[in-house]
This record gives C-alpha cells, sequence and structure tokens, in this order.
C-alpha cells in the first residue's frame, strides 16, 4: 500500500499537534497556499518539489508542475514562509511510467488518463517514500479533495469546489497512504485560495493555471505522440458504420472516442468517433448516438475494501465528467457497468471513478464500451 511504513504498519495521521509534513510544491497558487497554512498551523513544514520533465532550450512552452522554473517559483515561495525546500529529480521514473505509456495508448487506439497514472505511480508514490527518508508523518498537497476517518476508517471525498475538485486523480489511494495524507485545500473554493495568497503576498500569487497537461501545455496531443513515435505512427481509413470510407488520415492517435472537431472530413452532418480499430488503422464515425455507450467492462479494478457488489453509484468516465448513475457487477477479476442511460464519449484507456454523494469508492480503467447487452452483461441488477 501506498504510505506503509517500512515495516509495512501504517503511520499515525498527522493531528492538529505540530508536527512534521511534506509538503508537494508545484511551483503554483495552491501548493503555495497549503504550505502557507500548514505552517500557519504550527507544522514542521518541508517543501519538496519533484522535477518531472524539461522543454528544449529556447522552447516558449513552460510548465506549471514539474520543469526547472516550477521549482525555482516553489523555492521563492518556501524562502518566503521560511521553511526548507529540496528538489529531486524523477525525470527517467516519470518518462519510463506517463510519457512512454501515454504515447504507446494513443498509438492503439485508447484515450489515457496520465494524471491518475503520474499520481499512482510517480508523484503519491515518491512522496511518502521521501517522506519516510525525512521523517515526516504525512503528505501535504494543494489537490481539491477531502479525507474523512469514521470508524477507524479514512475516507477519500470530493473537494467543497465542485468546479475544482481533484479527487478523481487520487481514487488510487489505500488506507495507509489516506491516513498519511493532509489535504489543507479541501474545504476552499479556488477564489478564496486565490484571494489568500494575493493576501499573503505569496511569490506568483497572481501565477496563471493551465487546463492542459504538464508536459503538452500546447493541447497538442497528436503532435507530442507524433514526433516521438515516428514510425509506429500508421495512416488508414475514416469509415461510417457500415464500412464506407469516408477518407483517410494520418494515424489513429489523432482520435479519441466522442471526438466531433478536427475529423479531416466533411459531411454536411455533425459526426463523432464511436470506435477506433488501432489494429486496421482505421477510424469509425457515427453519431452521437452511436458515441454513446450504455455498458463498459472495467480492468485492473482499486476499490475500497467495504465495498460490495453489484455496486449502486455513480461513475464519472474521465476527469471532467459530471458522472452518470450506474451499476456495477464483479466479474472475475473485472469489473462490467451499466448506465442508467446512454453515456457519450465513453473511451477505452480513460478511468472510470465511482462515487456515493460525496465518497470516493473507487476506479478502473475503461478497456470496452458498448451500446447493447450481451450474454455476460444482462446478468447486471435492473
Amino acid at each position: 500500500m501506498l504510505g506503509d511504513a517500512p515495516d509495512g504498519t501504517a503511520q499515525a495521521a498527522p493531528s492538529a499537534t505540530p508536527v512534521r509534513l511534506l509538503v508537494a510544491m508545484s511551483g503554483g497558487v495552491d501548493s503555495a497556499v497549503a504550505a502557507a497554512r500548514l505552517t500557519d498551523a504550527g507544522h514542521d513544514v518541508i517543501g519538496v518539489t519533484l522535477h518531472l520533465w524539461d522543454y528544449p532550450s529556447g522552447s516558449p512552452e513552460k510548465s506549471r508542475c514539474c520543469a526547472p522554473e516550477d521549482a525555482h517559483d516553489a523555492r521563492l515561495v518556501a524562502s518566503h514562509l521560511g521553511i526548507p525546500h529540496y528538489t529531486f529529480d524523477r525525470r527517467e521514473l516519470f518518462a519510463a511510467e506517463v510519457v512512454e505509456p501515454f504515447v504507446g495508448a494513443y498509438l492503439d487506439g485508447r484515450t489515457p488518463s496520465p494524471c491518475v497514472a503520474c499520481n499512482r505511480t510517480v508523484k503519491m508514490r515518491e512522496l511518502f517514500a521521501l517522506a519516510d527518508r525525512l521523517g515526516a508523518a504525512g503528505v501535504a498537497t494543494g489537490h481539491y479533495a477531502r479525507i474523512r476517518t469514521e470508524g477507524g476508517r479514512t475516507e477519500l471525498l470530493r473537494g467543497r469546489d465542485q468546479t475544482k475538485d481533484q479527487s478523481y486523480f487520487l481514487h488510487t489511494l489505500g488506507q495507509a497512504a489516506l491516513a498519511r495524507l493532509v489535504l489543507p485545500l479541501g474545504d476552499s473554493l479556488k477564489s478564496e485560495v486565490r484571494a489568500e495568497a494575493v493576501l499573503r503576498g505569496l511569490p506568483g500569487a497572481n501565477k496563471g493555471e493551465s487546463q492542459e497537461l504538464c508536459f503538452v501545455p500546447t493541447g497538442r496531443y497528436d503532435t507530442f505522440v507524433a514526433e516521438r513515435a515516428g514510425e509506429r505512427v500508421r495512416p488508414g481509413p475514416i469509415v461510417d458504420e457500415r464500412g464506407r470510407v469516408l477518407g483517410q488520415h494520418g494515424g489513429v492517435h489523432r482520435f479519441t472516442v466522442g471526438q466531433r472537431r478536427g475529423l479531416g472530413v466533411a459531411l454536411g452532418a455533425p459526426m463523432f468517433v464511436s470506435a477506433i480499430d488501432a489494429e486496421r488503422a482505421t477510424v469509425v464515425l457515427g453519431t452521437r448516438d452511436d458515441a454513446s455507450a450504455q455498458v463498459a467492462r472495467l480492468v485492473d479494478p482499486t476499490f475500497a475494501a467495504d465495498v460490495v457488489f453489484p455496486l449502486r453509484a455513480e461513475l464519472r468516465v474521465r476527469s471532467q465528467h459530471r458522472g452518470a448513475p450506474a451499476w456495477i457487477e464483479q466479474h472475475g477479476d473485472d469489473l462490467m457497468c451499466r448506465f442508467d442511460e446512454p453515456v457519450s464519449a465513453v473511451s477505452p484507456g480513460q478511468i472510470a471513478v465511482a462515487y456515493l454523494g460525496d465518497r470516493v469508492l473507487g476506479g478502473a480503467t475503461i478497456a470496452w464500451a458498448g451500446r447493447e447487452l450481451g450474454p455476460l452483461e444482462a446478468s447486471l441488477p435492473p
């Protein structure tokens, strides 16, 4: 489990009593305010930045969470607060666990969730390991999510600011990690955090906020993938649901299920990507209904130990999805889910995260999604 002590037992969660806390500092406003609040509370705060990515020399693009300039900004905040700050190089790990799988997923016709992968295999894992090395009782981040402990169990909840809620990205954390995780911004609105940063005079208080991936700030995923994929990119046909050829494409990495814009063909009516067959390098277009799914198979599930299937939950099929009511049933090592109503853009490769109210129950990777019920799915509760 993430956050286990060296002997395998969970260390005690930080309390109101001042303790040593490692704070992940990205160089942005959120982590700066999180560190400031914990410092004000009297904790022994240590700022840590993970150096994950570099841009080519002279590039106008700037990251806002993982490059040298971010470490510089985080160091300025730490100096302002009077706390120590350290930067750790994890570029090789990030490339292996996040960037290469990201490229591979698009080439395979899947839509990856790199921020979930980063938190699971790089950020949180490394932060807890560093906390142990530095003698810290817990790890604090600037995520907009909340922690609740009841009946001896620690639960992950949505953040108060529903427009900024980031619980989706932390759903893989187990009990040991959640018991040591501190989320100072969980009950705050983003507007409140920004105003507080300005009032405190924190360096970078007016720093902008990127809406794109830290390693693809331009948002041009297709260009990024093509530059790294080389000869693995395979052009192919664009067809309709009946197999009629509508045009040609430069690689399936340019598409994702549910996509409407940038299809490369003009048909006189709105069309959506309804399927991607990477093996045949074929992209299928259809109507909005064709690009919607009522059932899906989920793999590699990570759910709370007290969850019992069949499960009735609200399922978010991507980070910006509002969620849809669904039944979730266990079938061997996988899960099958059935939505009450068809859901658009249920894309293989994305992560589906289940909620009961504000509580995060767990999540899994979407392996397949479809419109019709087969023999396996027909056994799901009505």
